[in-house]
């Protein structure tokens, strides 16, 4: 008798083609469909859309494939302004096919999908967009691959391939300069474009800068962070405003509270709560990126209750005695089962979660609120619009 596995295999081969109906969205920016019950993850679809999907992978437990043709189009299909965003092309974005207001819904479900599947926690949020509103031109950063002909291109959905372009329609208008796409860049990888909001624009080859200054003045509100190109900044024009703007209304800062920045690169949040905890407070910010380190210590050279931590956060964050209040923003990957257990272990009285990924933040979720500490809000973002990343911050308190 054969496997399901081995009968998935045998009966779905890369190339066949076959008429579904798709299904709800799932997180990764894909959506559902079956096939003679067999599951299919599809792109460039729409949930209630009947469309012929061109079988691209199969593994042991599902096939992934493209939507070529729609049958039956959704109400919330719109045609993709990027003449890149198309099956076998660019694979940077995941929803230009979708109306811009529809795609905050899809990510408020796949939000709420995984606190419920991940988390065992049921919520409701919203999910909300920032400015610009037609989901182009946000994008401050970009890291473009060099295909074989030497051009800058960016790569194929879950692939190696380098689709070549001659513009990027979600970065901002400084990064696309077409002498740059124009030019041969033969013998490197990667081409790393970053442009600040006080208008400088660097690029860079294999971490070398080759044009533009090697510092970038990044301007919010009364502070400006003077960094690296390649330090860790929030990619969206309007991101470190409204990221800034709430994170300090949930953490309520009290006069000399001692607070930890987890992962706080160069000390985006850590200003304002400088300010915050006064003198007599004090703002313990940890990363690992050596880089970041050096840019925050210039930053706060002259903040004497601001100090930096290089190193990783589960090796940093224990040898800190008292902790009030913790803001994090980890990477996608999430704070994880050790740093979690280090951060209930000092009591504070607000966590506040800054995620660019809701399954680890989920998973996160349910280990705190197994530690005591309640998710009182929850609110979304939409600070990756036309792909399928959302940013959500979390506010957790104790008892």
């Amino acid at each position: 008798m054969e496997s399901n596995s081995a009968s998935l295999e045998s009966s779905l081969k890369v190339g066949d083609r076959v008429t579904v109906e798709i299904g709800p969205i799932a997180h990764g920016g894909h959506f559902i469909a079956r096939h003679k019950g067999q599951v299919i993850f599809v792109r460039y679809g729409i949930t209630g859309e009947e469309a012929v999907v061109e079988i691209t992978s199969v593994s042991s437990k599902l096939a992934r494939g493209d939507a070529i043709e729609i049958i039956t189009p959704s109400k919330d299909r719109v045609t993709p302004p990027c003449k890149y965003a198309v099956p076998g092309g660019c694979g940077g974005c995941d929803f230009q096919h979708i109306d811009i207001s529809k795609q905050s819904e899809l990510k408020r479900s796949v939000v709420r999908e995984q606190f419920s599947r991940l988390g065992r926690i049921e919520l409701d949020l919203d999910v909300i967009s920032v400015e610009p509103s037609n989901g182009l031109h946000w994008r401050t950063r970009m890291d473009f691959a060099i295909s074989k002909s030497g051009k800058p291109g960016l790569y194929s959905a879950r692939s190696k391939e380098v689709t070549e372009i001659d513009q990027c329609l979600i970065a901002v208008e400084a990064i696309n300069d077409p002498a740059m796409f124009a030019r041969n860049w033969k013998g490197e990888d990667r081409l790393e474009v970053a442009v600040s909001n006080s208008g400088e624009r660097n690029v860079s080859r294999g971490g070398r800068s080759i044009s533009g200054p090697t510092q970038l003045h990044e301007v919010v509100g009364e502070h400006t962070f003077e960094i690296s190109p390649s330090s860790f900044w929030q990619s969206h024009t309007s991101a470190p405003q409204v990221l800034t703007k709430l994170v300090m209304d949930l953490l309520a800062l009290r006069p000399g509270d001692q607070v930890c920045d987890l992962y706080g690169g160069v000390g985006l949040f850590s200003a304002p709560m400088a300010e915050d905890v006064g003198d007599i407070g004090k703002v313990h910010l940890i990363e690992s990126s050596h880089r970041a380190t050096q840019d925050a210590l210039k930053i706060f050279e002259k903040k004497k209750n601001v100090l930096i931590h290089s190193g990783r956060v589960e090796q940093k964050l224990p040898l800190i005695n008292r902790v009030d209040v913790i803001l994090l923003d980890p990477p996608r990957t999430g704070a994880g089962e050790m740093v979690v257990k280090h951060m209930v272990a000092k009591k504070p009285r607000t966590i506040v979660y800054v995620s660019c990924d809701p399954a680890s933040l989920a998973r996160d979720a349910r280990q705190l609120e197994a530690a005591g500490y309640h998710l009182d809000h929850i609110v979304g973002f939409d600070l990756f619009p036309m792909t399928h990343h959302v940013e959500c911050v979390a506010r957790f308190t104790l008892g």
